[in-house]
Parts: C-alpha cells; structure tokens; sequence
C-alpha cells in the first residue's frame, strides 16, 4: 500500500509541473523564440535589388543602403491597424546575413490596406517605422524575405519575393 501512494504522489508532482509549464509557455508565439532560419551565407549584395508582395507592396533595395518603400503593412501586431507605409529610409543586413533590417525615415504616403473601412479608432502609424525581415532561400535556393505579423501566437508570414527583372 505504501508504494501505491509513492505512486500517487509522483504522479501528482508530474501533473503539477506539466501545468506551471503550460502556463508559463502559454503565450509564448512562435516568432518570440524564433531562432532564425539557419542562413548565415546572405550578402548585401545578394539582398540589393526589388521585391514585392502579393499584395502589392514594393521595395527596393539600393546597394547603398538606401530604401524605397511602396504600401508596406505594418510588423507584428501594427499589421492589424490597417495602414500601409510608402516612403525612403535605410536598409542594412545584419546577425550573420540572417536579418534584414528596414528602417523608414520620411514617410511619403499611408494607404489603408482596405478601402472600404474607414476606422477612425486606428492610431495614425508613425511618420517613421523599423521592420525586420528574415532572409531565407526556397527550394531552388532563391532568397526570400519575411516577417510576422499579427497575433504572435499564430505565425503568419508576411513574404516578399524578388521583383521579375530585379
């Protein structure tokens, strides 16, 4: 009879740890540990060029460091506001060739992503903006840009591929 209660409390320290786990990880999304995509091998070189989004958005990336932003949502939970930022900034790569960071630094133009809602609640997005897209290559080792956007807790992707003729 002892070890029947050896068991019982074994099993019941178990059960109380798999909860303090599931509590402390319950909120944590798959992009606020997101260790990157592995590709350390990008240059600047490679990034510099025209991408675009089946949504419409443009950008481009000078090898000067430059940037033209063309109707670019909003990162992780700004996308849900709507807006899209057109304007120039800074681009530079960085973390070993795995990030590319997008700085916005005169904002030209803010568009709704619908033009049918018309919220007047929706803050004004900022006149400057900062995105930070993961390099990753697809199955024919072409590069991709991509970053999260909306609730952290359901992993959407927002990817930009290689404009044609960039």
């Amino acid at each position: 009879m002892a070890s029947g209660c050896g068991l019982r409390a074994r099993v019941a320290a178990l059960g109380g740890g798999m909860v303090i786990l599931a509590v402390l990880t319950a909120c944590a999304g798959p992009y606020q540990y997101y260790g990157g995509t592995g590709i350390h091998d990008t240059t600047a070189a490679e990034v510099a060029g025209g991408w675009e989004n089946v949504e419409g958005t443009h950008v481009v990336l000078r090898k000067d460091g430059t940037a033209v932003v063309e109707k670019l949502d909003g990162q992780d939970f700004d996308f849900e506001d709507g807006w899209r930022l057109s304007g120039t900034g800074t681009w530079q790569l960085t973390d070993d060739g795995q990030v590319v960071r997008l700085a916005l630094t005169a904002r030209t133009r803010v568009e709704s992503r619908s033009p049918t809602v018309t919220d007047a609640s929706a803050p004004d997005p900022r006149s400057t903006y900062a995105w930070s897209f993961y390099v990753d290559r697809d199955q024919h080792a072409e590069l991709k840009l991509f970053f999260f956007y909306g609730d952290p807790d359901i992993g959407n992707t927002y990817l930009m591929t290689r404009e044609i003729g960039s």
